[in-house]
């Protein structure tokens, strides 16, 4: 159990919602894990049922207790992805089907941002009070300005994601819940001077802050260390995940090339923890100089490794550098004393 004062260590659910929860609760418990977050997808954790089933909230909270595991944020990065995007058929696959209905791209939109409303309210039945996500963005295809892109088609995609995201933020602080973006590629915030903006467009909502994982930063060449630092009140949950970039044969570059995950020639790729390039120990004196005491949630993404071992080996790492800040002056039994 997560003892007074100790950051928790948990698992995020979204890359295991082929195991049922029942199944994957007893995985989680022995890899030495104490909680979870829980995607919105699979059985994990069904937003519908939270709101209305009066008996559902409780029943996963049995059901976690019996494992002696917690939950401390629940994920609709799927549901999230679609309020903004431009919808195509990628997006059906994502999708439960009461969302993208017939398929109309405002109708998608629309539906999927009554969903994260639902969400932020099923979050508070339950008794957790982050939600992460994605927004998606109506401009990340312009990412590369050739044609040229001009300032008015990027403050007109900024002024979409606050049109479609405000009412939301707004119901989420209603809610007593906070929206935590995983500032990512294909989102609205995709490194520091992209989360600045979203920030900007929003007014600095204080319901809409950032999911952090450093492994989405990282291989840009975003500093994900002053990321901390810049967004000190804003870094509502942590995701703990490396990546590794340089490793290739220089055949691929940083946008991808086409390539899957995995493939050797791949300038970059995700990595379970402690196997990539990312300066954990950095990262977690950043977020100790910040004063963040949330969980810290292994997102395991790592082709090259079989998901149990990865996990088990990923969540010692993590307690192994958990550590808190000191509560002393440490030369001060250098003073005489009086």
């Amino acid at each position: 159990m997560v003892q007074p004062g100790q950051r928790p260590v948990t698992l995020f659910t979204g890359q295991w919602a082929d195991l049922p929860l029942a199944e994957l609760l007893p995985i989680v418990k022995k890899a030495g894990f104490d909680g979870v977050e829980l995607a919105c997808w699979g059985d994990h954790f069904d937003v519908q049922r939270a709101l209305q089933e009066d008996s559902y909230c409780d029943e996963l909270r049995v059901l976690l207790a019996e494992h002696e595991l917690g939950c401390y944020a629940i994920s609709a990065h799927l549901v999230g992805q679609c309020v903004c995007d431009r919808i195509d058929e990628r997006h059906q696959g994502i999708l439960p089907p009461e969302i993208w209905g017939d398929g109309d791209s405002e109708g998608v939109r629309q539906r999927a941002a009554g969903r994260m409303i639902e969400t932020a309210q099923a979050a508070a039945k339950f008794g957790v009070k982050v939600v992460n996500g994605f927004t998606g963005s109506s401009i990340w295809h312009l990412l590369y300005s050739f044609p040229e892109v001009t300032e008015t088609m990027i403050a007109a995609g900024y002024n979409d994601f606050a049109t479609r995201w405000t009412p939301i933020l707004d119901e989420f602080e209603k809610a007593g819940v906070r929206f935590a973006l995983e500032v990512h590629p294909t989102e609205i915030a995709f490194d520091t001077a992209s989360a600045t903006r979203a920030l900007d467009a929003v007014n600095w909502h204080p319901a809409f802050g950032f999911n952090y994982d450093p492994s989405h930063l990282g291989y840009q060449s975003v500093d994900y260390v002053q990321f901390i630092y810049t967004f000190a009140e804003q870094i509502f949950h942590v995701h703990m995940k490396d990546a590794w970039w340089g490793h290739s044969d220089g055949s691929v570059g940083v946008f991808g090339g086409h390539t899957q995950f995995g493939d050797p020639s791949r300038f970059w790729d995700f990595r379970s923890i402690g196997h990539g390039d990312i300066n954990f120990e950095e990262i977690m004196v950043a977020l100790n100089d910040i004063g963040y005491a949330g969980p810290l949630s292994d997102e395991w993404e790592d082709k090259r490794m079989e998901r149990v071992f990865g996990a088990t080996e990923a969540c010692a790492r993590i307690k192994a550098m958990n550590f808190a800040p000191s509560s002393i002056n440490f030369d001060a039994a250098f003073k005489k004393k009086d």
